[in-house]
């Protein structure tokens, strides 16, 4: 399996000759070469993971692809065909399977309403918690996209999330409202976290991959 990391919380697996994308939001640059497309994986609703835009362009490369998302983008996204999912949902995309977990966003403050959001897991290996710090209870994470930064992220919290995770790979993801500095800083603390179990922590710039 291929991990392919975009701008900010846009993720590409590639495996078998089959296409998984994950989170196609507004601060990442048109994705190309998606002629093995199987599924689009949408956490929640927020522009930052998907927008009309680049759902559009993906099914215009792809037409027909399923789209997996909790009801929250089901209501936001009208007149695009959604297959709603759930926590504890187990649905097969291709070759991909996936699990969700979560089932709502984490807090940004107490005036701005809590939304749906799943964390998913790809073939029992990979993990990405979307906006939240849901931990998949009973599962042994192989690899976690770990969220940097964002509204509603405190680092603190971050670094406990890891910790309750205890990945055996991690790396740094959502994280294009860091400085270069800051994005450095959590990275470090990130990396500090995973290898309090064990783990390795990797580095992973907008195109880069790690092979899992």
């Amino acid at each position: 399996m291929r991990v392919t990391k975009f701008e900010h919380a846009t993720l590409r697996i590639d495996q078998n000759h089959e296409t998984l994308l994950i989170d196609p939001g507004s601060f990442t640059a048109p994705l190309t070469d998606l002629s093995e497309l199987v599924a689009v994986v949408i956490t929640h609703e927020h522009p930052d993971h998907w927008t009309p835009e680049q759902l559009d362009r993906i099914l215009r490369a792809a037409p027909g692809t399923p789209v997996f998302a909790p009801a929250g983008v089901a209501a936001a996204a009208e007149g695009y065909e959604i297959t709603v999912v759930a926590p504890g949902d187990t649905v097969q995309a291709g070759e991909f399977t996936l699990t969700f977990f979560g089932g709502t966003h984490a807090v940004i403050h107490s005036s701005i309403p809590t939304i749906d959001n799943l964390g998913v897991l790809v073939d029992g290996e990979l993990y990405y918690p979307g906006d939240s710090y849901a931990v998949p209870e009973g599962i042994e994470v192989g690899t976690l996209a770990a969220p940097l930064g964002g509204p509603w992220l405190k680092i603190g919290e971050a670094i406990d999330y890891v910790l309750a995770t205890k990945p055996r790979r991690a790396f740094g993801t959502h994280d294009m409202t860091l400085s270069v500095v800051g994005k450095g800083m959590h990275r470090q603390r990130l990396q500090w976290a995973t290898e309090q179990n064990g783990g390795e922590f990797f580095v992973l710039e907008p195109g880069e991959s790690l092979d899992i």
